[in-house]
């Protein structure tokens, strides 16, 4: 930690965090009004997925007078909030950086892009992949008795959560990369820990997601992946030893 973090006081800290959020909430907010003028085509395309794999002739409803006007609403903000997603993640780094030291700070903006890209990454792997195998599993269990009646409001809830979940997960191996680029995770301590980090996948993806196990296991598994991805950054980018700032030549602040 950078001396120059250590020295502002938490008010300052309070101060700086007030800001970032204001300009997330700014960018969020400016993604909600573009997006609101293509709602309907927006949630055409969130839907696409479910309607694929719903038998001809079947549809979604709406139970309540206003649940189409706030759904559209919803699906604006959803997309407002993934617009604004590159935004968001540097407002983030940004405030983490002044408790790094100078040179650290030099990388901040390759983790930004590729925090960026493995967000996205996630939710399109969320919606090309798990979505159509997901609703044909589910959906699979109508018969001539059983008809499938999904609402706008359900499947909106279902689909932006398990959106924002594949694109959080995903960050996964930026996050522990650069926990090692600081020494406060280590490849052995990972290698070691792989088990009880399987077991804390499943419990998440449990729940995360719908009570099914196609469904978990589809998010499970690619965090098992990610989370093999992070040890080999861990051990390609990860601090071997405590160093000192290249620039100051100071060691770590105790």
């Amino acid at each position: 930690m950078s001396e120059e973090a250590d020295k502002l006081p938490l008010t300052e800290h309070l101060d700086e965090l007030r800001k970032r959020l204001i300009r997330c909430l700014i960018a969020i907010f400016a993604g909600f009004v573009v997006a609101y003028i293509f709602k309907e085509k927006l949630f055409e395309v969130l839907t696409a997925p479910l309607i694929r794999a719903m038998r001809q002739g079947d549809t979604l409803i709406f139970t309540g007078i206003p649940e189409a006007f706030f759904t559209y609403l919803k699906v604006s903000l959803l997309t407002g909030i993934f617009i604004s997603a590159p935004v968001i993640i540097y407002q983030f780094w940004m405030f983490v950086a002044p408790g790094l030291y100078k040179h650290e700070r030099k990388t901040m903006i390759p983790i930004i892009f590729v925090s960026s890209l493995f967000f996205m990454g996630g939710a399109l792997f969320g919606y090309f992949v798990v979505f159509p195998i997901g609703f044909k599993f589910l959906l699979g269990f109508a018969s001539e008795t059983i008809q499938p009646l999904p609402s706008m409001r359900e499947y909106l809830s279902f689909s932006s959560k398990l959106l924002m979940a594949f694109g959080i997960v995903f960050e996964l191996p930026i996050v522990i990369t650069f926990l090692a680029r600081l020494g406060l995770v280590t490849v052995p301590f990972l290698k070691k820990n792989r088990k009880y980090a399987i077991l804390i996948f499943f419990v998440g993806a449990a729940l995360l997601t719908p009570p099914d196990v196609v469904t978990q296991t589809l998010l499970a598994l690619p965090m098992m992946i990610l989370y093999e991805i992070s040890i080999l950054g861990a051990y390609t980018f990860g601090r071997q030893k405590p160093d000192k700032d290249p620039e100051t030549g100071e060691g770590p602040s105790a």
